[in-house]
Formats: structure tokens, sequence, C-alpha cells
């Protein structure tokens, strides 16, 4: 893969891209740093507008745009003339998800059209003063508090507190408002759950099919401690394989880390994906107040290493960082070359935890197959008579006796097929000696097949689609 200006793009877009192989490409820092610098109560996040809201609203960030805009605005300039190219929207939180804690989702396409807009408002005030300059707007869309791939209640775990569906929607107003406010690029940050990041990415698809344009896309995950795993627990290699079909113009890393900690896995990312690398690392941990500790000198010590190493495409800060980190970061990038993109082999690359790549050297692959109510008569009976329990025990020896991936079928008379592909995959996803193997999802059925797609956050295979009802139902189900 390789990243193409796409003439659905809009000019200032295509610019971005070109100006990604000319040099180091600076993010902005941190909002929330710079919002508590302001030490706002409750009566300035409620605005007049807001006075008689029936619930506190203080934390709620991204109401500022509505009822403080010229902090926001100023903040956008202050990291602007910092020497930032790309301000992200005040966005983070701007979902009907995560608004319903201040029963705010009757808001959320005003939050992104208008956290667009002054963004957008803030880079022209800053090119009309700097003529020749360009600044970009990233439409920022946050994880939402919610997971799709981990249950939140420790006796269940099948259960889920949002699903893909829920998720699409919900991401799908927000690009609305991004895109109608002026972003010129979405980036869907701090993702800890790649499935949430899938429903994000289906989302602005069919936005922007529906438009008849296009829009640059960066992602963002963040790695969670020391392991090296996401929250839901991937791998960086595994989180770009499952990514990688939506062809970003850029795959990263934020938030969580600082700067020391978070490059052996941007070298990693480096390393295996062809497309641009962002990062935007916090300013160190957090200290035992909460707050973070390092410099802006520190910090632009550690990026510097990075940008002659040639990890780095797209830098900026995450957490704890301000205009002071930036400025310093954007000092000592200036000049330096950007890492050029890879040329790497054609290979199929699949994920579930753990990456799996097959190529010439591959040999045969081993493939689970007792996890098939059509060829294994026990797992057929454990899973009609609702022990799923059990039947993750034989997933769990496919794996452990070398299955490099499992093959998941449901298709039994006597089973509602998609529910019973639903429950057991969502238990798989929580058992990560299954979950760190590709999964084939296997079923004569569209709709089975779809309610597995939804449920598996790696790049799996699908067994099968087929042409029985025609190109058209193919072409449908193959770009699904």
């Amino acid at each position: 893969m390789s990243v193409a200006v796409s003439q659905h793009w809009s000019p200032r877009a295509q610019r971005f891209v070109e100006e990604l192989g000319r040099r180091i490409v600076v993010l902005d820092g941190a909002m929330g740093t710079m919002i508590q610098s302001y030490g706002l109560g409750e009566a300035e996040y409620r605005g007049a507008r807001f006075a008689d809201w029936s619930c506190d609203l203080k934390g709620n960030n991204d109401l500022l745009t509505l009822t403080q805009p010229d902090i926001i605005r100023a903040i956008h300039e202050a990291y602007l003339d910092a020497g930032a190219d790309i301000l992200e929207t005040n966005t983070f939180n701007s979902t009907s998800i995560s608004q319903a804690d201040y029963r705010a989702e009757s808001l959320v396409r005003e939050l992104n059209e208008r956290g667009a807009a002054l963004a957008r408002e803030a880079a022209a005030a800053v090119e009309a003063r700097s003529p020749g300059r360009t600044c970009w707007v990233a439409g920022v869309l946050g994880p939402t508090n919610r997971t799709a791939s981990m249950s939140p209640d420790v006796s269940d775990s099948s259960f889920r507190n949002i699903t893909f569906e829920e998720l699409v929607e919900s991401y799908r107003e927000a690009v609305e408002g991004l895109l109608d406010g002026g972003a010129d690029l979405l980036l869907v940050e701090t993702v800890f759950d790649t499935l949430n990041a899938k429903a994000a990415l289906y989302a602005i698809e069919e936005v922007v099919e529906a438009r008849g344009t296009g829009v640059p896309i960066m992602i963002s995950g963040t790695i969670t401690d020391a392991s090296g795993r996401t929250l839901s627990g991937q791998t960086p290699t595994a989180f770009w394989y499952s990514l990688r079909h939506a062809r970003p113009v850029s795959i990263g890393l934020n938030c969580a880390l600082g700067a020391e900690q978070l490059r052996p896995h941007v070298a990693e990312l480096s390393r295996v994906a062809d497309a641009h690398v962002s990062a935007h690392p916090n300013a160190g941990l957090p200290n035992q107040f909460g707050g973070y500790d390092d410099t802006p000198e520190q910090m632009a010590e550690h990026v510097r290493e990075w940008a002659a190493s040639g990890l780095l495409n797209i830098i900026g800060g995450c957490c704890g960082t301000s205009p002071a980190h930036i400025e310093a970061i954007a000092g000592v990038v200036r000049g330096m070359a950007p890492r050029p993109l890879p040329d790497l082999p054609v290979r199929c690359r699949l994920a579930g935890l753990e990456p799996l790549e097959i190529g010439p050297d591959s040999l045969f692959l081993n493939i689970g197959e007792r996890t098939n109510v059509t060829g294994s008569r026990r797992f057929a009976d454990l899973v009609l008579a609702g022990d799923y329990e059990t039947a993750i025990d034989v997933a769990r020896q496919q794996v452990d006796s070398g299955a490099q991936m499992i093959d998941v079928n449901m298709d039994e008379g006597l089973l509602d097929s998609s529910a019973a592909m639903v429950t057991f995959l969502r238990m798989v996803a929580c058992e990560p000696s299954v979950a760190r193997v590709p999964i084939v999802i296997d079923s004569s059925r569209w709709d089975v097949i779809e309610a597995g797609l939804r449920c598996v956050q790696g790049k799996g295979v699908l067994n099968s689609i087929s042409l029985k009802e025609g190109e058209g139902g193919f072409l449908e189900h193959a770009r699904k």
C-alpha cells in the first residue's frame, strides 16, 4: 500500500499529503492542559446558554466550544504561533456516547461543526498574518468511553455495553458535523480498542461515499502500559494490520506514555507501516499528583533522536504538553528529513491480538477446524447446550496445539446462527490465549458473516461470499 493523493480530496487536503513528502509536519499539543490553566468553574462551563442545565457540566471540555469559544480559539492560535501545522478540533468527546454523561447528546452535531469551524477560524487568522503558510484542521474522533471488544461484566465475557452498530451511528453524526465545519482531515485518535476504531472508519466511509467526496484519514492508537499493547490487547503491528484497509495517510501512537517509553512502539510501526507515521506522546508519565514533568527541552531531545533515526512524518504532543513543548519540538525537527515510505513486499497480513504474515516462505498454514459445528460433533453439542465456556476450551486447545487461525462456523439448523456467532466471538475476544490468532469467519449466510465481522477487532478471513446472488450482491458484500 502507498499513500496517494486522491482527486476526491479538497486542494488543502491534497497539499497536506504532498507536504508530508517534503518535511516532518507538526501537530499541536494537549487541549486539556491549556483549558485547566484558565481555572474555569461550573458557571464558566455552563455560560448563559446552559445556565439551567439539568446536571453538572464542569469537565465537559468540548462544551467550551459553545460557551467559551474565545478561549478555545486562543488555544488554537497559541499552538499555531508555536509552530504547529495541524490543529486538532476540541471534539475528543463529541459523540452521543460520551456526551450522554452530561445529557448533551442533542448537541453533538453542533459541537463537531462548531469545533471544526473554530479551528478553521484560528487557522485562517494565522494564515492571514503569514502569507504562504498553510495550517490544517484535523477533525478529532475520540475513542468514546465504551469498548466493543471487552466486557464490563467480569461474570459474563459475552456481554457488551455498546455494539458496533451503535458506535457507527454515533461516529457518523460526528463525522458529518466535522466535515460541515471545515475539517481538512479526520483523526481517529487515542484508540484503545481497534473495534471502536473500525466503527469510526466505517462511519467515515459511509459519509464520504454518500457525499461523493473524500478526506484524508489519520489513525493514532494508544499503548496503555509497559506490555506494549493496546488496552484491548493488540501489538502495534497487529493494530496496523487490522486497520490498513482504510488506507490512512498516517498511522501512529499517542497518549498514555511519554516520549522515552513510546519510542520502541513508534519504531515498530515505522518498520511495518507503508503509511506515514505519527506520534504525539505525553510530557512524560503522570507524577503522584497527576501532572506531567517532562520539560519542552526534554521532549525535544527525544524527538530529535526519533527524527534523526528516520521514524517520523508527523510529531506533536498529548497530555501535559503546551505551546512551549510544541515550539521546542517544531524547532528540533525543522529541516530534518521525514521518514521515507518503505517499499514493502506484497503479503497477506492478518491479525488477532498478534500479527500473522503469509508469504512465499510460509509453507502451509494450520487452521483449527474444531470450532466448526459442521466439523465437530462435540463442539456442536456444546454450543447447542449453551456451554460456551467449554466451547472456548476447544478453541484454546486448537491454538495450543499449533493452530495459526481458528475457523468459527455456527451454521446449524437448530441454532440462531448469528446470535451464536456473536456470543462465541465476544467470548473469544476476552480470552487472550485464543484471540491472539486471526479468526476465520465461516458461514454460507451473509447475515452470520456480518454479525461476526462486527465482533472482531483484528483482520481475519471470510469463508466465504459467493456469486450465487449475482454480481451486484457479491460486490456489495465485498465492499462491506
